[in-house]
């Protein structure tokens, strides 16, 4: 059963990719990618037996990270560019609107994402955000996810036995837990507090424009 799924989830990310094929080569065809800007992303990932975990709805980086590609066409020098900086998918209402000409005082002040446009125009970029927030079950999951760590807490309260944490320089698969080493302590308090923190300003943001 587990080589069948692997096999259709495979199936369909080809299928997928054919797709994707067959819209840009119309493009061209119609003359349309010089003025069209494209993005390839997934809503989220998927398990295939990581952690023991099929499909979502969990927080480690094999259902959590996607693919995110941007094509602008007035900035071909910067087509292939790979960026290890770490964005989120709520950062693309913000970047397409300021690369389809949008003011900044014209979108909403409830928007919490960043501008992408300055890596698509190959501009220094400043004040970035180093982390992706993501939340499962309504908010009751969360996970902090930096250049170097991923830091997960299932559920409310913090107690040590809901928590996770990794260090993705050496461990990119997530399978050790750092919790409760004590070289991590402070790394631990610390991504404890941001993501306090970065919870305190969704719900504020949320209840201030209800």
């Amino acid at each position: 059963q587990q080589k069948k799924v692997i096999s259709g989830y495979m199936a369909s990310v080809r299928f997928m990719d054919a797709q994707v094929g067959r819209l840009l080569t119309t493009l061209d065809e119609l003359d349309l990618r010089k003025n069209t800007i494209v993005v390839f992303v997934s809503d989220h990932g998927y398990n295939l037996g990581e952690h023991d975990c099929w499909s979502k709805i969990s927080l480690w980086e094999g259902s959590v990270r996607v693919p995110l590609i941007i094509s602008h066409p007035d900035f071909i020098e910067q087509h292939g560019k790979k960026v290890d900086d770490i964005v989120e998918l709520i950062d693309l209402y913000p970047t397409l609107t300021t690369l389809a000409g949008y003011k900044e005082e014209a979108l909403p002040e409830i928007l919490q994402g960043e501008n992408l446009s300055p890596y698509i125009k190959g501009e220094a970029v400043q004040n970035k955000n180093q982390f992706a927030y993501t939340v499962s079950w309504g908010g009751r999951d969360a996970s902090l996810r930096t250049d170097e760590f991923r830091y997960t807490r299932w559920g409310e309260g913090v107690d040590g036995e809901n928590e996770e944490l990794y260090h993705h320089a050496s461990d990119p698969e997530e399978h050790i837990n750092l919790v409760g080493k004590k070289k991590y302590r402070k790394t631990l308090e610390s991504l404890r507090k941001q993501l306090d923190a970065v919870q305190d300003k969704a719900k504020s943001t949320i209840v201030s424009k209800e």
